[in-house]
């Protein structure tokens, strides 16, 4: 009978490798290539795993509860998709493993105390206070997109690095040096930080090009481009930290008879669905909410299986060339 090994050896990876493919690891880094090469080598050396441990593994997880503690209110998670994007992940893997989801909780009321069995997925910008009242166990516990970095905590991340990267790369080669950031702020938000890092390398940090504070939605974005265009210095680019606020932001522009992206080019942050449809339509860095939610139950899944040292994973992004940045759409 074919062994882990054995697949590892044919498909030239090591047998941890393997074993976190076949047990559908979110959180491992593996090319879409290599995972395909251990299924095909599975599948002609017969492997079948133990299905005892599977009927172990059922019985583990069918016990378990997961609360989720949201940041955003109803309000804010429906004008911006993010964070509805991270719940329905969460809700998906609960559903895929067996996990029971209880309780969806807000962060602006009064929250209870959580049973020390069940596990808690944090996201949002919550202090940590706000989690330490209602869980005190904190190996099954889970951040998810939080500001501020926990290193005893399992945690999920957006690479915020790569993408304002990959945002400001694509606006600087395209001969920009006036760029301007919107976005809704927060103690540590890291768009804001990595925006400032590289425009600094690049010796064209401006602050007076830099609105942030309040909230993430359209309405925000276009206070924050009123009060650009309004200033003593217009940008020739804009970075906006959401797609709402990019969408804002267009709105603006139009209404004060600006060209995008003759006058000035704008890059989001997101990829929601509306980004492919707005006029004109929105270049933007694609990020993977849903898998975020996934990759935070799979975390929980693990401590609950016995996993004692913390784990963090973090989910990259992609930059999605349209129109509103005036380089060539994809």
């Amino acid at each position: 009978m074919a062994t882990i090994k054995d697949i590892a050896r044919e498909a030239g990876v090591s047998a941890a490798t393997v074993s976190r493919v076949l047990n559908n690891d979110l959180s491992l880094a593996v090319s879409e290539d290599t995972r395909t090469r251990i299924f095909a080598v599975a599948g002609q050396l017969g492997y079948k795993p133990s299905r005892l441990k599977q009927m172990k593994r059922d019985t583990v997880l069918g016990g378990k509860n997961i609360t989720l503690l949201l940041w955003c209110s109803p309000e804010e998670e429906r004008d911006d998709p993010y964070y509805g994007s991270i719940r329905r992940g969460v809700e998906l893997r609960c559903e895929e493993l067996g996990i029971r989801l209880g309780q969806t909780l807000r962060g602006r009321g009064v929250l209870p105390q959580l049973p020390a069995g069940d596990g808690l997925i944090v996201v949002g910008g919550f202090a940590p206070g706000d989690w330490e009242r209602l869980h005190s166990d904190i190996s099954t516990i889970v951040l998810v997109d939080q500001y501020t970095e926990r290193p005893e905590y399992d945690s999920v991340r957006t690479h915020f690095r790569q993408a304002v990267n990959q945002a400001l790369g694509h606006l600087l080669a395209l001969g920009h040096r006036d760029i301007a950031f919107i976005g809704g702020g927060g103690e540590g938000e890291r768009r804001a930080h990595h925006f400032k890092r590289v425009l600094e390398e690049q010796g064209c940090y401006d602050d007076a090009l830099i609105r942030a504070g309040g909230g993430w939605g359209s309405a925000d974005g276009y206070r924050m481009m009123d009060g650009l265009l309004a200033g003593a210095k217009r940008p020739t680019a804009c970075f906006a930290a959401s797609d709402p606020l990019a969408v804002g932001a267009l709105r603006a522009l139009h209404d004060h008879g600006v060209q995008v992206p003759e006058e000035m080019a704008i890059v989001g942050f997101d990829d929601i669905e509306m980004a492919a449809y707005v006029q004109p339509p929105l270049t933007t860095v694609r990020a993977y909410p849903e898998q975020m939610g996934k990759a935070a139950v799979q975390l929980l899944a693990e401590r609950f299986e016995g996993r004692e040292a913390p784990s963090h994973t973090i989910i990259g992004t992609k930059l999605i060339i349209r129109e509103t940045s005036g380089g060539t759409p994809e």
